[in-house]
């Protein structure tokens, strides 16, 4: 804990009619500044008040009866990351007592969550800001709220949030929400007047153990984060300033949420991550042992890592397949990957899973080798186009979006067009485009000069945006005719392309879809799985005609799509055959730790639950692994992974 004072503050101090002061929580050392500081305040008398010890009411154990029926508003700008962090903050602030609104006049609290990613996010902030400030000492003076901005944005700019005219009581990090309703308890107080901030990162916070309460109940999406923070350091990016190192949560926990998300009828989850394909996890599982080496590698000889990758632990693709094993009627999303954690195995296993959707988000950021180079992507546009090849191949049907970066330091006119051409190739179904911003403390900033024009940022922008849509008109035509599997996720009327519609939902490929029913009596609803006749497109929407009511696994099996769950038959094979070989292998081999993975592979998949002979299969297999037992002594791992089994086909109704 370090009581920060800037000059103003330590004269108010030594000023016996202001008492108030600035608490900040940070990673920052003392600097010799502050030490040279502390030698010269050293030789004048201290202030006796000053020497007694704070009153932290975090160190109270009622810290449930915090907020006493208080009130707090949130605003979420920025990334699915944000929302998801937004749902953990509801959680923490509805356990301490307080209920959350969404009419800011009754709010006692109100938060921003901040984006840092981008110049035009952050003021957007600061004129929100100016705002409540506004509505603080004008419209509710007679009951201001406490107003915190939480996010990345608070963690870059603490300093700036808490002096610049005193718009800010609270400023907390991503990785600082636990000590929320505690900082919140402080500012209620007349002792830190000047601001009260938390923006430590944390090397191991996940929020594992807090159950996100969702904003709308009737939403059918879900997020839930798998991992925080991110190691690539590309030159352009704040994150791993704002959000620190990459760190995963417990695939256990994991699980838990998104079969929680399932029971509550959730029909799409996004699983989420600044590097979500990065994902390693080297906890112990209660239920999940690890197959070595599934989704390790590389996406391809092309890219590299300017950080020493560690070895072991699951891998993303691990998680993915459990994932996608919860609920086969749930579609599972992922985002933000990087390009570089593609390994065949993850193509496949979309490939495999009807409701793993063929919507792939794949950043390029730049078309130029050059600028892919400063950028410190780790890849070249060739590496990156032959993954493109890779994953077309494997995954025919793929939709790919990516994200583009418009005026990059040094960036010429020809690297720019080797963007623009390139997206003329790819032919992107989604992109994110934007104009460069300078972030503070990246490797940019240290090292480049923000040296294109603004005008000319602007122009390159606009032309990466026309090739977009020029492209993506012409790609979203070809699906006019065609059937198309719909999530409802609203029931909105609109009139689109003069055609009145009272639904709309995604597709498989992420593309939003207007529909327009033939009669009143079909009864649709969000949540609803219904195939759609596309009639009509733009690069960004689609518009169709109600046919029918479906399923994830019906629209399948009538495009022809195994809804096996795994459609590469090699892989079939060995999943297959290694429950039958647990018993066998048993016997033959005496390392205990290599029979309990083979049992706990036979056993703790769902999959094989649904062959019509799996009784007399695994009758067999029992018989085996009970002579193993007997002649190896591991009769205690067997019958541990035994009461596995009858767990999960008890909790997943599957006997």
């Amino acid at each position: 804990m370090q009581h920060h004072r800037t000059h103003t503050s330590s004269a108010a101090v030594e000023n016996k009619a202001t008492k108030s002061r600035r608490l900040v929580f940070d990673n920052r050392s003392p600097s010799f500044q502050d030490f040279l500081q502390s030698q010269q305040r050293s030789s004048r008398p201290l202030d006796p008040k000053l020497t007694q010890p704070d009153k932290i009411p975090y160190l109270q154990t009622d810290s449930e009866f915090l907020g006493k029926g208080k009130k707090f508003f949130i605003e979420v700008y920025g990334c699915q990351m944000n929302v998801n962090d937004t749902e953990i903050l509801n959680a923490i602030m509805t356990k301490t007592g307080y209920e959350r609104t969404t009419n800011i006049d009754e709010a006692n609290v109100v938060f921003l969550v901040t984006c840092a990613i981008r110049d035009n996010a952050e003021v957007r902030i600061w004129e929100r800001l100016k705002y409540l400030r506004h509505y603080k000492t004008k419209i509710n003076s007679d009951n201001p709220p406490i107003v915190g901005v939480l996010g990345c944005m608070a963690e870059r700019l603490k300093t700036k949030l808490l002096e610049q005219d005193r718009l800010v009581d609270i400023v907390c990090g991503p990785d600082g929400y636990r000590s929320i309703p505690h900082l919140i308890s402080l500012a209620e107080g007349d002792e830190y007047s000047e601001g009260i901030a938390n923006v430590m990162l944390s090397a191991d916070e996940t929020y594992a153990d807090v159950m996100p309460m969702r904003l709308d109940a009737t939403n059918t999406s879900g997020w839930v984060s798998i991992m925080r923070g991110c190691n690539n350091m590309c030159s352009f990016c704040i994150v791993p300033f704002t959000r620190g190192n990459e760190r995963s949560r417990p695939i256990d926990s994991i699980i838990d949420e998104v079969r929680y998300l399932s029971d509550q009828g959730v029909k799409e989850v996004t699983v989420l991550g600044q590097n979500v394909n990065s994902y390693r996890d080297d906890s112990e599982s209660k239920y999940f042992m690890h197959n070595v080496g599934l989704g390790s590698s590389l996406s391809n000889s092309g890219f590299k890592t300017i950080y020493k990758r560690r070895e072991g632990g699951r891998r993303f693709t691990e998680l993915l397949d459990k994932v996608s094993l919860i609920n086969q009627e749930m579609r599972i999303r992922f985002t933000s990957p990087h390009p570089k954690d593609f390994p065949t195995d993850l193509l496949h296993l979309i490939t495999s899973r009807p409701n793993i959707c063929n919507s792939v988000h794949l950043p390029i950021q730049s078309g130029s080798n050059t600028v892919l180079e400063r950028m410190r992507r780790g890849y070249t546009r060739e590496a990156y186009l032959h993954l493109v090849e890779e994953m077309r191949k494997i995954i025919p049907d793929v939709w790919i979006s990516s994200d583009i970066i418009a005026g990059f330091c040094g960036e010429t006119e020809a690297e720019h067009q080797d963007t623009v051409k390139l997206m003329e190739q790819m032919k992107y179904d989604t992109a994110f485009m934007f104009a460069y911003s300078m972030r503070e403390k990246t490797h940019a900033h240290r090292r480049y000069q923000d040296d294109v024009l603004e005008s000319d940022k602007t122009r390159r922008l606009q032309e990466i945006v026309t090739t977009f849509h020029k492209e993506a008109t012409k790609k979203n035509k070809g699906l006019v005719g065609s059937t198309q599997l719909v999530l409802i996720d609203s029931d909105k009327s609109r009139n689109k392309n003069g055609i009145e519609t009272n639904f709309s939902g995604k597709t498989d490929g992420g593309h939003k879809v207007f529909i327009q029913e033939r009669n009143k009596d079909t009864r649709l609803k969000k949540g609803d799985y219904v195939e759609v006749q596309i009639n009509h497109s733009t690069s960004a929407s689609l518009t169709g005609t109600f046919l029918n009511s479906s399923s994830i696994r019906q629209f399948a099996a009538k495009r022809n799509y195994s809804t096996g769950v795994i459609r590469d038959t090699v892989a079939v094979r060995n999943n297959y055959r290694a429950f039958l070989r647990a018993g066998n292998s048993a016997v033959k081999k005496a390392d205990k730790g290599y029979v309990t993975k083979l049992i706990r592979e036979g056993f703790e998949n769902s999959r094989f639950l649904t062959d019509p002979e799996i009784e007399t299969k695994a009758k067999n297999t029992l018989d085996l692994l009970k002579i193993a037992g007997k002649r190896k002594g591991i009769e205690f791992d067997i019958i541990h992974n035994l009461c596995q089994l009858k767990h999960f086909r008890d909790k997943d109704n599957l006997r």
